[in-house]
């Protein structure tokens, strides 16, 4: 049958091949068994008359297996080598049937009306959520998406990363005008008070430095003056000097009226008037920035905090047990809970699904299609013949081996019916 040696055929395959030689072999043994009954009982039915009703029958099925054998290997093949129209089927019109086949699967599979019809009887959110809900198949899920996120990072090139963050960090944060921003939002936090808790944590922190830290004003200020001031007049300075900047934070924190908070306040509001209305002031800001992001300095800690998080991230996605691996498995369970007993749920994502579905096959059933013809115009015929006939080649060796049991019974029927008519005129 096959050019294709055994060794390169799957083991189904070889399975078929071994059907298939079986089965041809039953129908030529009947076609043989014909042959010899036919040439037996030609030579007897002198003697006997009876046998040619056998005669008839041998003859009748040497005839319809002969015609079925040609129909088979006309499929396939030119029986006999002989250039017969209408023959070899399968390689001659191997792109008609493919075209064919596109077509059929095109207007009978890829209709939206029909797969609109299948999805929309098929609980398809349901099935998925009680599988989901399964620990081991939430586990298999994740485990499947944090090896493409893994793949995925490890096939991004750091060069290119850095690069897109850098052109997305100048799209968006230093070519836009920063300051009339800015300072629009400062004005607002000026004028609702916004700043106070922080002017008060900052006063807080800096008093409880104070008070944890006198030895830091020893020297301070003493080792300013002359040498000739006794060292009890240092240490008076030193203590004085602690003193009155322990009473000025104390003193800014208890009043919320108190000079330097008022000061800071107008400080506050002239920043963001300068901001919004001031140009020096603005590309003073804008030049700062500019400077601060063309740093070479930002540029490495860029690069290091993205190695750094892509190493932690692909740490974290190769164990089973990280916490992200964990969360995500639960997270994924939660999903599968929700899908299978919500059936709000249920509807709205059965109905995305369909709706998704109908518009692709709508769009590309064609395309879609296509595959089947570009595939089988592409296949070699003779590979493409041999393919086929294994895959059907046993079922139809069976419509020999019937054609010869038919053949045996029309001819066997055809010569009774022609003596019960004609009697004595056929013999």
């Amino acid at each position: 049958m096959s050019r294709t040696p055994m060794a390169l055929l799957s083991p189904a395959d070889q399975e078929r091949l071994r059907g298939l030689r079986r089965m041809k072999a039953v129908a030529l043994g009947a076609l043989i068994f014909m042959a010899v009954v036919f040439v037996l009982s030609f030579w007897l039915e002198a003697r006997h008359p009876w046998l040619g009703y056998v005669r008839a029958a041998a003859e009748g099925g040497m005839v319809g297996a002969l015609a079925d054998w040609f129909a088979v290997t006309a499929l396939f093949r030119r029986p006999l080598g002989l250039p017969i129209p209408h023959t070899a089927i399968i390689p001659n019109r191997k792109d008609e049937i493919g075209r064919t086949l596109g077509e059929f699967v095109e207007t009978n599979f890829l209709a939206s009306d029909v797969v609109r019809d299948k999805l929309s009887t098929t609980a398809l959110s349901q099935r998925l959520g009680e599988w989901l809900t399964h620990e081991a198949h939430a586990e298999r899920v994740g485990s499947e998406a944090a090896t493409a996120a893994s793949a995925v990072l490890r096939a991004l090139s750091d060069d290119d990363v850095q690069s897109l963050i850098a052109d997305l960090a100048r799209e968006h944060l230093i070519e836009p005008d920063w300051a009339p921003s800015a300072g629009t939002w400062l004005q607002r936090i000026v004028e609702a008070d916004a700043h106070r808790g922080a002017v008060d944590l900052a006063v807080d922190s800096l008093g409880a430095w104070l008070e944890n830290n006198a030895a830091a004003f020893q020297g301070l200020i003493s080792r300013r003056l002359p040498s000739w001031v006794p060292r009890l007049a240092h240490r008076f300075v030193d203590e004085t000097a602690y003193s009155e900047a322990l009473k000025f934070v104390r003193a800014v924190h208890a009043d919320p009226r108190h000079p330097a908070r008022l000061a800071l306040d107008g400080y506050l509001a002239r920043l963001a008037d300068g901001l919004q209305h001031d140009e020096a002031m603005r590309d003073r800001l804008e030049s700062a920035k500019t400077t601060l992001f063309d740093s070479p300095r930002v540029g490495e800690l860029a690069a290091q905090a993205w190695n750094t998080a892509k190493a932690g991230l692909l740490d974290a996605l190769a164990d089973p047990e990280s916490g992200l691996r964990r969360r995500a498995a639960a997270t994924i369970a939660e999903i599968g809970q929700r899908l299978a007993t919500d059936p709000t749920l249920q509807a709205r994502v059965d109905g995305w699904v369909t709706d998704a579905a109908v518009f692709l096959v709508d769009r590309y059933r064609h395309d879609i299609a296509s595959i089947i013809t570009d595939t089988v115009e592409k296949w070699d015929p003779a590979e493409t013949t041999e393919k086929i006939e294994l895959m059907v080649g046993r079922d139809l060796q069976y419509i020999r081996l019937n054609g010869t049991v038919v053949g045996a019974l029309a001819g066997l029927t055809i010569y009774a019916v022609a003596h019960a008519l004609i009697p004595g005129g056929i013999g």
